[in-house]
């Protein structure tokens, strides 16, 4: 049965009027209505092609045949609540265990990184009987309730912190208090969650866990000192704590030498709950928390029931068995590799040309472009962004900001992005900021300089 098509400006009267106003649109002074995509793009009520640089969430392309025919498959035959015996749950359980350390062994299926993460806490409350929760600033974790008073990036514009939370400084080698030329930043930032923990201590409470993304991406697409982990993770534990890795933005093969971004920290580090979500389903509402023995035991011995009529359902399943296919049949890691690595080595080649770029930093297909107004002060370019951002949607390129100053241009597309793609997205910010410098003067590139000095 077809819908209604309506026209875009009916569309979007009828959001004004129906839909809360935080819930915000891409390009809210003037959003693109999709009505159709694949692979990488995207298409407007026009028709019109837009390349896709946002959604990490359509991991292996939008409407990927396979992962559309699995969903449809299954949901011809049963969908039925996950409290009935089911072989596509633990077959599911099952691929993923195969991806993660051994430890890591019991898995609770649920519906969205928000869920994942609001189970991580609670048992990491069962499991050491401790409060107290240590973060990283400008973290954001999920929309709960429970989540947003873990979340600096959310907490700090309502009603503030709370006395059981505690926030660690953000482990940025850019802007943060260890910088890039500091000898070993992985043990220097490391300290400050042990100056934390202390801190704790000396009010006599207790750290119940360390939360923290593997890639910090709210934060800005900061990519975490190696070995910073192990080293958070020795403080954590001796203090009676367990270390949580958020993995709901970064998972399932996104920084390409690995599967998991927390693997990056080497092979002795290893979480004591991993929470994965958004590119689970591909677009399907699916998402996980895997622990170890130890943990869930502590959760099952309190005798309450945990169950979650929708996680882990057998269409859910099916769709996320078939997005595992997808990511190991077309070697998406290793396109992952290779495509992200040429677009960090061509936004790099414009930093040598564009004195707004301040930092390209990234891994696989999570990168991030730090636009600044002063190189050796690092202030960010915070309006700057906004319109190369803007500029990049007349020319239909989507992409997005973060970082606590909304100056971090951020590239996490699906992971079917091509070669071709990131020298289209290079050169048209080249264009974007060379246009920019010859009409007003800011942003001067060298080659405007030069033509000057020649007039």
């Amino acid at each position: 049965i077809a819908l209604k098509m309506f026209r875009k400006e009916e569309t979007l009267a009828m959001r004004n009027k129906l839909i809360g106003k935080s819930c915000r649109l891409f390009y809210s002074d003037d959003p693109v209505k999709i009505v159709k995509a694949k692979g990488q793009y995207l298409y407007d009520e026009n028709g019109q092609q837009y390349l896709d640089c946002i959604s990490n969430v359509q991991h292996v392309g939008h409407c990927h045949p396979s992962v559309t025919q699995a969903a449809t498959a299954q949901m011809e035959l049963l969908n039925a609540n996950a409290r009935f015996l089911h072989d596509n749950i633990v077959q599911y359980a099952n691929r993923l265990a195969a991806t993660l350390p051994d430890k890591l062994s019991v898995f609770y299926f649920v519906n969205s990184g928000s869920e994942a993460n609001d189970l991580a806490l609670r048992l990491a409350h069962e499991y050491t009987k401790h409060e107290d929760i240590i973060v990283l600033d400008h973290a954001y974790h999920g929309h709960l309730t429970s989540l947003i008073d873990i979340s600096p990036y959310k907490f700090r514009k309502l009603t503030g912190q709370k006395e059981w939370v505690h926030v660690a400084p953000l482990p940025d080698t850019y802007r943060g208090v260890y910088r890039e030329d500091h000898p070993d930043p992985a043990q220097a930032y490391a300290d400050t969650v042990k100056d934390v923990i202390d801190k704790v201590q000396l009010k006599g409470r207790k750290v119940g866990a360390f939360f923290a993304e593997s890639l910090p991406s709210v934060g800005g697409q900061i990519l975490l000192p190696k070995g910073y982990s192990t080293k958070v993770a020795e403080y954590v534990h001796s203090a009676g704590g367990v270390f949580v890795a958020d993995e709901v933005q970064t998972g399932f093969g996104r920084v390409g030498s690995h599967f998991w971004a927390f693997q990056l920290q080497g092979e002795d580090f290893c979480p004591d709950i991993v929470t994965m979500g958004k590119p689970m389903g591909n677009g399907h509402p699916l998402a996980c928390l895997v622990t170890t023995v130890e943990i869930a035991g502590a959760f099952t011995a309190n005798g309450v029931e945990y169950f979650n009529t929708f996680g882990g359902n057998p269409v859910s399943c099916a769709i996320g068995l078939a997005v595992l296919d997808v990511i190991e049949k077309e070697d998406l890691r290793g396109n992952a590799s290779r495509v992200g690595a040429y677009l960090v080595d061509l936004l790099k080649q414009l930093q040598t040309n564009h004195p707004i770029i301040g930092d390209v930093r990234g891994v696989g297909l999570f990168v991030g472009l730090e636009l600044v107004t002063d190189k050796e002060q690092r202030t960010p370019a915070t309006d700057g962004a906004a319109q190369v951002v803007r500029r990049l949607k007349d020319k239909r390129i989507c992409v997005s900001t973060d970082g606590p100053w909304e100056n971090v241009i951020k590239f996490k597309p699906p992971m079917c992005f091509r070669m071709e793609d990131a020298k289209l997205v290079a050169d048209t910010i080249d264009q974007i900021l060379t246009e920019r410098s010859l009409k007003t003067g800011q942003w001067r590139h060298p080659r405007f300089v030069q033509t000057c000095r020649k007039i």
